[in-house]
């Protein structure tokens, strides 16, 4: 089976297709809040998941990683707008130091093609 890395870097890539799976990098966004870096963050998935052939709807999987907890509210006012409602992933939140301090929250994403 083969194995497609989409936007390849250096250390990794933003996505990689094996099979009928995608699976995306954490994707985090630039923003004052952690409502403003939640829907830029998964503006970015819907593009990811579009480049392969795949959307929300298909989503497998998702852990998302805030920097405070505190914060779970304001981040769920914006996955709760953007989410499939018919078609929820399996999903886990937790608190975690991020790789910046301007980084409030992570979204990590498997996804059917």
């Amino acid at each position: 089976m083969s194995i497609q890395r989409i936007e390849p870097g250096p250390r990794m890539s933003q996505a990689v297709v094996h099979g009928d799976t995608v699976y995306l990098a954490g994707q985090v966004a630039e923003g004052a809040s952690v409502e403003a870096q939640s829907a830029a963050a998964l503006q970015r998935i819907d593009e990811l998941l579009a480049g392969v052939g795949s959307d929300k709807s298909k989503l497998l999987s998702v852990t998302i990683y805030l920097a405070d907890i505190a914060t779970f509210a304001e981040m769920n006012s914006v996955w709760d707008t953007w989410v499939d409602g018919a078609n929820p992933p399996a999903r886990a939140t937790v608190e975690a130091k991020l790789a910046t301090p301007d980084y409030f929250v992570e979204f990590s994403v498997i996804a059917a093609i």
